[in-house]
């Protein structure tokens, strides 16, 4: 067995003992299905979910949407961060089929979104958590779940399942029978995350999912995230939060209206910006700063008893701006290489 192999049964083999979990827990249903998933991730795993090409959104003569090209593999949490009216939100609304493109198309499995009869197909693929909650505030939480389950023609016993499951898990179980009118903004957007959850979508379009809770409630929906992420479920996340971004996301895409990068959050580190090398000294003093600025560096800043300086080549230029220092009577405490973090990456490529 080659070394793909090897990983997907591993992978498999994840997914097993938490189904299996959550079988005991929950019941039969809760095992048919599982049977169902298991025969669908021991298949290719690197199988792109979502595709979109030269996607574009047009209102008038403004585009929200302007060309953008990227794909989300299987099991895959890709996050899309951008500033308000950056196109987010119109991204995801396009994807599972709420409003239409100007041109381009995307994929979502074998569908193609442009095919109107391939709309419903994609919904019930798709749990969405839209960036709005949209619950009927006079029904309790319970009857929104039960309804949105039935409007996805899902097994009956399966959805009183999975109501319990997700309302427990978000804190809901005990207001379950009060109007959602009745709750706060943050736990109406808990039932708009298990609402999303009911039908057990392979995909899920996430906008902005943790906006207006509080920070414990806000790790709840970054753990769930995480373990739908084990299940091998794809997620595409909307987020203003760079912290959430880092955390949960495999790659991001950096958006406005174009996609203008788009990376892992660790190679966009790498590539935003030139690194720098922090020189800490024992003392600072401007004989030192003139031999350092002599070796010819970048850039030098001075914080304190240290020293910032960006180099062309840090591997061979860093020990002679050390022995400059020491020349001219410095004593180094430590050298420590910085590079960009993921808000300078964000910040750089938004004002561009």
């Amino acid at each position: 067995m080659d070394k793909a192999g090897i990983c997907s049964v591993l992978r498999a083999l994840v997914v097993l003992s938490l189904r299996l979990y959550n079988c005991h827990k929950y019941g039969v249903c809760s095992y048919v299905l599982f049977i169902a998933r298991f025969r669908l991730y021991q298949g290719d795993n690197s199988m792109q979910m979502i595709k979109a090409e030269n996607l574009t959104k047009k209102f008038n003569s403004s585009a929200a949407v302007d060309n953008i090209s990227f794909h989300i593999d299987r099991g895959e949490v890709f996050g899309l961060l951008g500033p308000n009216g950056a196109g987010k939100t119109t991204t995801i609304r396009m994807i599972c089929c709420l409003i239409s493109s100007t041109s381009g198309t995307a994929t979502v499995g074998d569908y193609d979104i442009s095919d109107r009869n391939n709309a419903d197909k994609i919904r019930k693929m798709i749990g969405l958590v839209p960036d709005n909650v949209g619950l009927y505030d006079s029904l309790s939480a319970y009857a929104n779940l039960q309804f949105y389950g039935r409007m996805y023609e899902f097994p009956e016993d399966q959805i009183k399942v999975n109501i319990e499951k997700y309302l427990k898990l978000l804190d809901l179980w005990d207001r379950k029978d009060q109007a959602v009118g009745t709750y706060s903004k943050g736990m109406k957007q808990k039932v708009a995350i298990a609402r999303a959850l009911i039908h057990d979508p392979e995909v899920l379009l996430m906008d902005e999912p943790t906006a207006s809770l509080d920070p414990e409630a806000s790790k709840v929906i970054r753990d769930i995230i995480l373990d739908l992420k084990k299940e091998n479920r794809t997620i595409l996340l909307n987020t203003h939060n760079l912290y959430e971004a880092q955390l949960m996301c495999d790659r991001i895409g950096v958006l406005k209206t174009k996609l203008l990068a788009v990376d892992t959050p660790e190679n966009l580190e790498k590539t935003a910006s030139a690194r720098k090398t922090e020189i800490i000294l024992e003392e600072m003093n401007d004989k030192i700063l003139s031999a350092v600025k002599a070796t010819g560096p970048k850039s030098v800043a001075v914080e304190g008893n240290s020293l910032l300086v960006e180099l062309a080549d840090p591997e061979k230029e860093t020990s002679v701006v050390v022995n400059a220092i020491v020349a001219a009577g410095g004593r180094v405490k430590y050298v420590n290489e910085k590079g960009a973090s993921l808000e300078d990456v964000y910040i750089k490529l938004v004002r561009e």
